[in-house]
């Protein structure tokens, strides 16, 4: 097994890394690695469903999709992140057996820790760390994340969406009561020196250096980052189908939309309400099917159109709030 120590704190590229690892190499890893804040979503969610827009928004963090299912987690510079890559299909769905490891780390540190119910591992009923896994061929990847000084009030803020405005099949994720590690070592150590811990137990039976990337590795998850993981196509158009109402009231009156979306594409849009307008809604309502459920396209879509024919007295920034905020 080859021991990975990797320093990027850049979410696109650290998912990426996984892919590349999982599916173009054929070895096994073990890769302890952290992320800027960032939510991480499962490969089934509806990414607009589980993220507070606006919070997510002014704090610039950054949004990336997973390989693997469940739900979507909060990540900063205060959480862990361990994957192991092994080339026996017979360890999918054994989560406890991957977490040992960790568990028995956290013992040497003065930490009871335990897993829990199907993908989680507790500390005094609290939970530190969920655990996701996905197969490639005959080959198994097993990630989880490690609280240790996480801010909590991002975790929670970033998670939290402001209203239910979503109906879908998606996957959801679901609240759970956490604690971060630092809280229970009785001799204080940083995020740093507990990776440097979770390294020198795990290879403590093998004789294996830790390792760096090469710059090949790095060359090729890179080119995976920009064609992939940091595109808008995979982090929310590959979301599953799904309704999204809203509604706001503005000077120009109170509005409802009703959209439906379809691999990320509007597919079906309403406006109601009680405003005023020269031409028929409908025009407008045409002029935005077909394209991305994103600020961006909306934006461009309306860029050269007269809204205020359809909608009198509203602003582009009052009408692109009510399609996706």
């Amino acid at each position: 097994m080859r021991y990975i120590y990797n320093d990027s704190t850049e979410p696109y590229f650290n998912l990426a890394l996984e892919e590349y690892f999982l599916k173009q190499t054929d070895e096994e890893y073990f890769i302890l690695w952290r992320n800027e804040p960032c939510i991480v979503v499962g490969k089934n969610q509806n990414t607009l469903s589980e993220i507070h827009l606006e919070f997510v928004k002014e704090r610039n963090i950054k949004v990336v999709r997973r390989l693997t299912g469940g739900g979507a987690v909060f990540h900063d510079l205060g959480n862990i992140n361990f994957t192991f890559i092994v080339n026996d299909e017979s360890s999918f769905n054994d989560f406890k057996g991957f977490v040992a490891p960790i568990i028995g780390t956290l013992k040497t540190l003065g930490i009871d820790a335990e897993f829990s119910g199907r993908n989680d591992m507790l500390i005094e009923g609290k939970k530190f760390s969920g655990n996701a896994q996905c197969k490639h061929k005959s080959r198994v990847m097993h990630h989880g994340t490690l609280l240790f000084s996480s801010n909590m009030n991002d975790l929670s803020g970033a998670l939290k969406p402001k209203d239910i405005k979503f109906s879908d099949k998606s996957v959801k994720s679901v609240a759970s009561r956490v604690t971060n590690i630092s809280e229970h070592l009785a001799n204080k150590i940083s995020v740093l020196e507990f990776k440097d811990e979770i390294f020198k137990y795990i290879s403590s039976n093998t004789q294996s250096p830790i390792d760096s990337l090469t710059q090949e590795e790095i060359e090729k998850i890179n080119k995976l980052r920009d064609e992939k993981y940091s595109t808008w196509e995979w982090n929310f158009g590959n979301s599953p189908k799904y309704s999204f109402y809203n509604e706001k009231r503005f000077a120009a009156g109170t509005f409802e939309v009703h959209i439906d979306v379809l691999k990320g594409i509007i597919k079906d849009i309403k406006i109601f309400g009680d405003f005023f307008g020269k031409n028929d809604i409908s025009e407008l309502e045409a002029s935005l099917k077909n394209i991305s459920h994103e600020k961006a396209s909306i934006s461009k879509a309306l860029s050269n159109i007269d809204i205020n024919k359809y909608i009198t007295n509203i602003t582009l920034d009052e009408l692109i709030s009510l399609l996706i905020e």
